[in-house]
């Protein structure tokens, strides 16, 4: 029996049939995508097609014998759906699309999706990026969250859910995008380098404090 995460499966409730996820960058995806999932799920006569949390449609209900033919009439990679690491980056529509958008959330994502998607990191690590104060990309519960304001970006660190929910703290604001990208560059190497396993940046954060975040990170 395959693992979570091997080959890109998850395993299902009933731990005979597993799951995959292909990896669609900040949930954006083409009519031939769309229609090259449909063939397969079909073709494998699965139990469901899943809209994920993250933007992702996952292929329920597959035997383990079908999966690696699935993901070669796929022709995609998988989504970082499990593991200690950079999860798929959750992105609103922003100025691309958005009547209320503020600044450019969508370039923004994809921008840091090609960069850290997959990323082993201590934990897993989810990134938001909204592109106007609503934060419809649920950033203020995000481990780095990116929120679009009149004169830049605000920088917000140390979000998460699950059982035990934490708020994402101010790091800073009115900060052009290519700065913006530099101060995430910092909190990861400096997360990577010191978060203990299974440790979320939040409870880094809460162990040495923030300022004392800002000044080890350099983003003071």
């Amino acid at each position: 029996m395959m693992q979570d995460g091997e080959k890109g499966v998850i395993i299902q409730r009933d731990k005979e049939t597993y799951a995959v996820a292909p990896h669609i960058p900040c949930g954006v995806v083409s009519p031939d995508t769309l229609r090259k999932l449909a063939d397969v799920a079909e073709k494998y006569n699965v139990a469901a097609l899943k809209i994920t949390s993250a933007a992702r449609i996952a292929i329920v209900g597959l035997k383990e014998e079908d999966v690696d033919n699935v993901w070669n009439d796929l022709g995609m990679t998988p989504g970082a759906g499990v593991g200690l690491c950079v999860r798929s980056i959750k992105a609103c529509p922003g100025t691309t699309f958005c009547k209320r958008g503020i600044q450019d959330s969508l370039s923004l994502g994809m921008k840091l999706d090609s960069i850290y998607h997959g990323m082993e990191l201590p934990s897993k690590f989810k990134f938001g990026v909204s592109g106007c104060p609503n934060q419809c990309a649920e950033t203020c519960i995000k481990d780095i969250g990116l929120v679009g304001m009149k004169n830049g970006w605000r920088i917000l660190v140390g979000g998460n859910g699950g059982s035990k929910p934490r708020l994402a703290v101010e790091l800073m604001k009115d900060v052009p995008e290519e700065e913006a990208l530099e101060v995430v560059d910092r909190i990861i190497k400096f997360y990577k380098e010191n978060g203990k396993k299974n440790q979320r940046i939040g409870g880094l954060i809460d162990e040495i404090g923030i300022e004392e975040f800002k000044k080890r990170a350099g983003v003071a």
